[in-house]
């Protein structure tokens, strides 16, 4: 189970081999900027610690309740022993393995049973998982990516990137086996230009230990997606974040990138330069590509200054639609907000019940404003009679550090708070995305829908930007369930889809959402999709499964 897994990992005595108390805080503490290296590294997985990155989530989950670790470890156990039952489904040649071997030291190549199936079933991932990689190998440099994936080439292994495991959409997966190339070593800081307002990253660092490293030069990285995402994995997935409303998504901040094809070959995107008509648009070709098309190795990205002064609101609503056609008229007033954020009542009363809160069980809203003291104040002034006339209540906001930090440490903590609505159940997490003078409609045409479902749900919405996503707990053991949940995520989609939405805002295609991409974008554009894929990857060793189904890939 998702929740209970994750839980397992943190809380646990033991997690594969690494100590559960230092594997959250060692991904956060050991950020080597601006050095070579990874001294401390002990060769096991620390998957989990890119979740430590945001530490707080830790004490989150402790208040949640969960505290039978070692029970849930047992479980998690038998899950390792059923998939490690597949690993002589494809016996890697041994002159494949010498030459790996060759590349990496021992330390940094693993063919341990748990620390593959660490790499094969992400503790977030609802999706069946048929193989766990062949073999786990950490890199510490982009000479190393590409000589592991000329290797991979030469005997047409299967080659899946791995980062925060943070994506839910199965990007990790690996169907067919083959190697997990996992990057949390490259995580320098290779260049800062404050004057351009640039910085130059290797791959496997996390974006909040980006922007702490950024915080006194007064700038800031401004994509938010879940704690512990890596910079390459936000590429891969082109993520964006509740910010998006005002900064836009991973497409709209990376001016270029470095990336390893299939053939070895190591591909320049472009220059440092904030705009160029230069051949064609490798940059976004390589985002939100899912390591289809590559592994990506080094990212320039656009930075922002910290704000003079933020203010943050928060407000309710008699129903969705409500506070839905509110964020829709604060976006068509022009009024600058840096985040909308749209929670229904099931997702308020989980808040309430995760973190012993009385906030008022309705649909709720919640604003970010930034600029001098007096603008952001103004601006919520603004909203706040916008929310009078469209029947919302209990308009409170702060602008003291204390109390912004307290309300939006609500909205941090929405997803884990859901797992108290039904706890030891799956989370079926997605999302969809419609045009914003749709959004109200969609939410509230897939509200009813979920809410006549036996069983329990939340939204949770960037109302900013027309996308929203939903947790939809169930039983994975009880195929009514299982089968209940994903036949409410195909509704939501198709709903989405009939307004000119998308099947993925944030979230990605991965396995999840294929069978869906046809419906949206015709079998002429899945062909020429093919095609690129086919001339960049011939053998299809680049992640394959994933994004374009089967058919399109041939």
């Amino acid at each position: 189970m998702a929740f209970r897994r994750f839980a397992s990992r943190v809380l646990a005595s033991r997690v594969c081999g690494v100590r559960g108390a230092s594997l959250l805080s060692r991904r956060c503490l050991e950020t080597p900027i601006f050095s070579s290296g990874s001294s401390s590294w002990n060769g096991k997985s620390q998957r989990l610690a890119a979740l430590g990155a945001a530490g707080v989530f830790t004490f989150a989950l402790v208040e949640l309740g969960f505290n039978q670790a070692a029970l849930l470890e047992q479980d998690e156990q038998k899950s390792v022993e059923a998939l490690v039952t597949t690993k002589e489904a494809r016996k890697l040649d041994e002159s494949f393995i010498s030459e790996l071997q060759a590349i990496f030291e021992a330390e940094r190549i693993a063919f341990d049973p748990d620390e593959r199936f660490n790499h094969g079933k992400p503790w977030n991932t609802y999706h069946p998982v048929e193989h766990i990689p062949d073999v786990v190998v950490y890199p510490r440099s982009a000479d190393e990516v590409q000589a592991a994936v000329k290797l991979c080439a030469k005997y047409k292994v299967p080659v899946v990137p791995f980062g925060g495991a943070t994506s839910l959409e199965g990007q990790t997966l690996t169907p067919s086996g083959g190697v997990s190339i996992d990057m949390q070593l490259m995580k320098k800081v290779k260049a800062l230009h404050i004057e351009d307002m640039d910085v130059v990253v290797e791959p496997g660092l996390g974006w909040i230990e980006l922007n702490e490293f950024l915080k006194p030069y007064g700038l800031f990285f401004p994509l938010d997606p879940g704690p512990g995402a890596t910079i390459g994995g936000m590429c891969a997935t082109r993520c964006s974040g509740s910010l998006a409303v005002r900064y836009g998504t991973m497409r709209d901040n990376v001016i270029s990138l470095k990336a390893v094809v299939a053939n070895g070959d190591q591909v320049k995107s472009g220059s440092r330069a904030r705009k160029s008509a230069a051949g064609y648009d490798l940059t976004r070709l390589m985002i939100g590509s899912e390591g289809t098309l590559g592994v990506i190795t080094e990212v320039t990205l656009r930075l922002q200054k910290i704000p003079e002064a933020s203010i943050v609101a928060m407000c309710n609503f008699p129903s969705v639609k409500d506070a839905a056609d509110v964020a829709i008229a604060t976006m068509h007033l022009g009024i600058q907000v840096s985040r909308v954020e749209l929670l229904d009542e099931m997702q308020v009363k989980a808040i309430n019940l995760a973190n012993g809160r009385n906030y008022p069980e309705q649909p709720t809203l919640m604003f970010e404003f930034i600029g001098t003291e007096n603008y952001a104040l103004e601006q919520a002034k603004l909203v706040h009679k916008i929310v009078v006339e469209h029947s919302g209540s209990d308009f409170v906001y702060s602008n003291t550090p204390e109390e912004k930090e307290d309300l939006w440490k609500v909205r941090k903590e929405a997803f884990w708070a859901c797992s108290t609505l039904r706890p030891g159940a799956e989370a079926m997490v997605t999302d969809v995305c419609v045009p914003l003078s749709r959004l109200a409609e969609c939410i509230s045409t897939s509200k009813a829908i979920l809410d006549a479902s036996s069983l329990p749900s939340a939204i949770i919405s960037h109302a900013g930007d027309g996308n929203f996503h939903t947790v939809i707990l169930f039983d994975p053991a009880n195929k009514d369930e299982a089968e209940e949940a994903q036949h409410l995520c195909h509704k939501m989609v198709h709903i989405a889809l009939a307004m000119e939405g998308t099947c993925t805002g944030e979230h990605g295609v991965g396995v999840g959402k294929m069978k869906y991409l046809e419906a949206e974008f015709g079998s002429e554009a899945l062909s020429a999709m093919g095609k690129i894929k086919k001339c960049l990857d011939p053998d299809n060793i680049m992640n394959p499964g994933k994004i374009i189904p089967r058919q399109f890939c041939c």
